[in-house]
């Protein structure tokens, strides 16, 4: 797969790395061309560098990892993207992570969408690069899932390919108007891990999910 990466961070660096790694072709660009050729050498495996253009036109999909706040430019910078498959790991939060920072209005993926066209599904939000550098990222024995977002069928199934090739497992999380749900969790956890606590204390078991089948003793007790 030729895969397009807008941005030159550390969330570029540990995705491409990762699938350049599985034999996909990657193109990096940035603001900074001079930034994305360096980091294609680090990434190696054949990716290249160049500018932001040149990324977006390369892809059969394309990554936008870059802050929120220069999601904007980056998307002007990159060209037309109307019709590409383009995953959006975005998160457009702001500390102590009590609010979004589109609070009230659609979500950032959907403000993508939007404004270019782009068949976006939004995934690989809910973790910190450090995670997607693992190989695999694999935790108390069970695989890392990533829950994605998005309406075009031909999309998803590109990310889901993208997903298990790092090892993890794609999970299905609705559609595009879900992406608001994905980002508002993140905040919340993210807040949880900075104040210190485990969000997965919070849930129950899947088979508890949804409550104990109502006994026949207990409806006419």
């Amino acid at each position: 797969m030729r895969i397009g990466v807008l941005g030159a961070g550390n969330m570029a660096e540990a995705l491409a790395a990762q699938w350049a790694g599985k034999g996909h072709e990657v193109r990096i660009g940035a603001r900074t061309p001079a930034k994305a050729v360096a980091l294609a050498k680090r990434v190696g495996a054949g990716a290249t560098g160049g500018t932001l253009r040149e990324a977006g036109e390369f892809g059969d999909v394309v990554l936008l990892a870059v802050w929120h706040e220069g999601v904007p430019d980056v998307l002007r910078q990159a060209g037309p993207l109307a019709g590409r498959v383009l995953i959006d790991c975005t998160n457009p939060m702001e500390p102590p992570f009590e609010r979004l920072k589109t609070d009230g209005g659609p979500s950032a993926a959907r403000r993508i969408a939007d404004a270019t066209g782009a068949r976006v599904v939004k995934a690989f939000n809910l973790c910190h690069e450090s995670v997607w550098r693992m190989t695999p990222p694999v935790f108390e024995g069970r695989p890392l899932g990533v829950p994605l977002c998005g309406d075009d069928a031909e999309a998803l199934a590109a990310v889901r390919t993208l997903v298990s090739d790092l090892g993890c497992v794609p999970m299905d999380g609705g559609g595009l108007d879900r992406a608001g749900l994905l980002e508002a969790a993140t905040a919340l956890f993210v807040g949880l891990w900075v104040a210190g606590e485990d969000p997965r204390a919070m849930l129950p078991p899947p088979e508890r999910a949804v409550g104990e089948p109502v006994r026949t003793s207990d409806m006419t007790a």
